[in-house]
């Protein structure tokens, strides 16, 4: 074969490798823009469905949530805790937790002051103050009574013209009686104990005595001349060296009656201009 044979074998298959190229290209493109035509509704359509599964989860995840939302919060559901609350924990009004802190407190101080209630026990069974304030009102009462009366009419009128008893006068009074008890080879308190009587009252019924004094005291003044005549009345009889002793004995004896005397006369006079009312018999 010579080479101009061989020169158009090879133009030949090069113009047809070139058709076939030219030819070739176009279907190539079309077919690629078919290809990416077709896939892009198909990445859409994955695209949706990937957003539609992530909002399903998404959803689920709140269905879940709430699912197990406290059952607290529920409205029913606290409604009824709350009357069960109030079921099982009632209220205690003021009124009762005031009696009853009453109803303690007169526990307690009946317990601390329960001598002011119950005077002696025997065998476990009381003895109320009650029952011996009941029999000493029968017993003696009524002199008690007059006593307490007279009392409170002295102090009215000794208040009303300013009268005072000073702590000289009442421990004078004192040392008197006391120098008498010792003569007679005894002790005051031994004298008070056997009287049922303390310090403490004596000097009371001191300043009674010295008020009802003071009040009548322009009364129960004794002069020689009483005295002159009482010893001539009684016929006494007075050892010589001793007449001033004796007359002030006398004397002193003659004033006390007097006194008496006056006191009661005073308290007669005060009874009957006093207004008073009794609730009590005796």
């Amino acid at each position: 074969m010579d080479n101009n044979t061989i020169q158009a074998e090879s133009f030949t298959r090069a113009l047809a490798k070139g058709e076939d190229e030219r030819s070739s290209s176009p279907t190539r493109a079309l077919a690629k823009g078919e290809d990416e035509r077709s896939s892009s509704p198909t990445r859409a359509a994955a695209k949706g469905g990937k957003e539609d599964l992530s909002s399903s989860t998404n959803s689920q995840e709140h269905q879940q949530k709430a699912d197990k939302k406290p059952i607290t919060e529920l409205p029913f559901i606290e409604a009824k805790v709350k009357k069960r609350t109030k079921f099982s924990s009632p209220k205690i009004s003021v009124k009762t937790i005031i009696l009853i802190v009453v109803i303690i407190a007169l526990g307690v101080l009946a317990y601390i002051y329960k001598g002011l209630f119950i005077a002696v026990t025997v065998n476990g069974s009381p003895i109320s103050r009650l029952s011996i304030i009941q029999k000493l009102e029968k017993a003696s009462g009524k002199n008690i009574l007059d006593s307490l009366i007279t009392e409170k009419l002295v102090q009215n009128e000794v208040s009303a013209k300013k009268i005072v008893v000073s702590n000289d006068e009442i421990n004078g009074e004192i040392k008197k009686i006391e120098d008498q008890v010792i003569a007679q080879g005894s002790t005051l308190e031994a004298a008070l104990s056997a009287q049922g009587m303390s310090m403490d009252d004596l000097k009371k019924q001191i300043i009674f005595q010295k008020k009802v004094e003071k009040l009548v005291a322009d009364k129960i003044n004794v002069t020689d001349e009483e005295v002159a005549q009482y010893i001539k009345d009684n016929a006494i009889s007075i050892p010589e060296g001793q007449e001033a002793t004796a007359t002030a004995q006398i004397k002193n004896e003659l004033r006390n009656q007097k006194l008496n005397k006056e006191a009661d006369a005073l308290i007669t006079t005060l009874k009957s201009q006093a207004k008073i009312r009794y609730f009590v018999n005796y």
